[in-house]
């Protein structure tokens, strides 16, 4: 091992440091017609009592718009019928074009009443608090849990589930309902074929690598036309390299933070899978869904991806798979951050419009959502954890959710809460994920790749028309 011309890495990268939309055709949701309105038709609330502590009329429909991504729609159904036990009847639809069939609607006034702003098509949620266009649910938090009396919602969710919500206020403009683990996503039965184990430090990982090579297997694959998905392993590993102020740093937009030593130490660990040969070939021109397929067929070893897989991959998994998912593989044993450390947060942001006709209808089937009849639901359906609190305790869970459940146990407090892709949507997606996307195919080094991302990060900063955030 110590005449590997990866070993002493970190030695090596010290000596080279430096310093408005068009309106769709009418009709492109079913429920345009029925749903929204200008003001006249608003459901007005009704007293609160113990069990309605939101004053959600009685008497009062719902029109809630699913996001038609991994996670379908069957648990926002089925908690619209727990809706329609004690209120009015539920409009639902479902689209994976939620910006272009629901952004001029907003516009007009006529929104409808819950959208789960989710998917590649996900209307800036700056740009919707910016505008007045979304209800801030800090009444919801501080209402009974639907469960427990004796608690609020609040105080059932998980660790980062508020924070989510937060855009430079105490005010919650969004509830994340998912709970996304992110991490280097694996077969134990690949891993056992290879007589390998899960590589804790990047030698290892190019050992690993190497071995799947030599067996017709490649390291690894990604979503190579949306590379943000290789930031669900690349942010925390340069966290774990230099520590959580690093990636704050970057969250902040602060002057030269891509120039960190970390950052460098990341990107070159990360070319070396190309320059290698360890990356599947074809991965650039890949969808999320061709990349999982081919990893799923065994022609990959590893993927970066979110909690989510395991439902959306499920039709090309095989039975003998045993899906895992494990932290991001250290650089060495100098790291500022334990190998257990993750990247995990919730997720699948829901909305409910400021000019809802059923506003206090739309957080009580918010309320209900987070209640643990839904919250168990949700993860029976789709094998994802929702952000409830201990909800998945009891269930029978799939190889990759219990895997992802036992990676965020051990991660223990080192759990990074990072704001990038959602603070700013453009710069994480397709500049830093274009520059990322540029190096892993050999059209940029390491070098050109983050003067590359310190570049944008820089025009996000000075650009004003972008509202800016702040880690408090």
């Amino acid at each position: 091992m110590t005449s590997s011309p990866h070993v002493n890495r970190r030695t090596l990268i010290r000596s080279t440091a430096a310093g408005l939309l068009a309106v769709p055709a009418i009709g492109a949701l079913s429920s345009c017609a029925s749903g929204g309105g200008d003001g006249n038709d608003t459901i007005e609330r009704v007293d609160p009592t113990k069990d309605n502590p939101l004053g959600a009329n009685p008497d009062g429909d719902l029109e809630v718009v699913i996001f038609d991504g991994g996670f379908g729609d069957q648990y926002a159904i089925d908690a619209e019928k727990v809706y329609e036990r004690s209120y009015g009847s539920v409009d639902h639809s479902k689209t994976q074009e939620i910006q272009s069939r629901l952004q001029p609607r907003m516009v007009q006034g006529e929104p409808p009443d819950v959208i789960d702003n989710s998917g590649a098509e996900a209307m800036d949620i700056a740009a919707l608090i910016r505008n007045d266009q979304v209800q801030d649910l800090t009444e919801l938090l501080d209402a009974p849990s639907l469960d427990d009396p004796n608690s609020t919602v609040r105080d059932t969710l998980m660790p980062g589930t508020v924070e989510m919500g937060q855009f430079g206020s105490q005010a919650v403009w969004r509830l994340n309902y998912a709970y996304h683990i992110y991490g280097q996503w694996y077969s134990r039965t690949a891993l056992q074929r290879l007589d390998a184990e899960y590589p804790r430090t990047w030698d290892e990982m190019i050992d690993v690598c190497e071995k799947a090579k030599r067996q017709g297997m490649a390291g690894w694959t990604y979503a190579g036309q949306y590379p943000y998905y290789f930031n669900f392993t690349l942010y925390p590993f340069i966290a774990k390299i230099g520590g959580a102020d690093v990636m704050r740093a970057i969250d902040n937009l602060e002057p030269n933070a891509w120039r960190h030593d970390a950052v460098r130490a990341a990107f070159e660990a990360y070319h070396e899978l190309y320059a290698r040969g360890l990356i599947l070939e074809g991965t650039p021109g890949m969808t999320h869904e061709d990349s999982q397929a081919e990893w799923t067929a065994g022609n990959a070893l590893f993927i970066p991806n979110g909690s989510w897989v395991e439902n959306e991959a499920k039709e090309t998994t095989p039975d003998d798979f045993d899906m895992a998912v494990g932290p991001p593989t250290s650089l060495d044993d100098g790291d500022a951050m334990p190998f257990e450390t993750i990247w995990a947060t919730a997720g699948e942001p829901f909305i409910v419009p400021a000019e809802a006709r059923n506003v206090a209808g739309g957080m009580e089937f918010l309320r209900i959502m987070l209640g643990k009849e839904s919250a168990q639901n949700f993860t029976r359906l789709v094998s994802s954890l929702t952000c409830v609190r201990g909800a998945e305790q009891g269930l029978p869970l799939g190889p990759g959710l219990a895997s992802a459940v036992e990676t965020f146990n051990a991660a223990g407090d080192n759990v990074l809460i990072i704001r990038i892709q959602d603070w700013y949507r453009e710069l994480n997606n397709e500049d830093i994920g274009g520059a990322v996307s540029a190096m892993m195919k050999g059209d940029l080094t390491p070098d050109e790749a983050i003067d590359a991302c310190q570049q944008a990060a820089d025009a996000t900063a000075q650009d004003d028309s972008i509202e800016k955030f702040q880690h408090t």
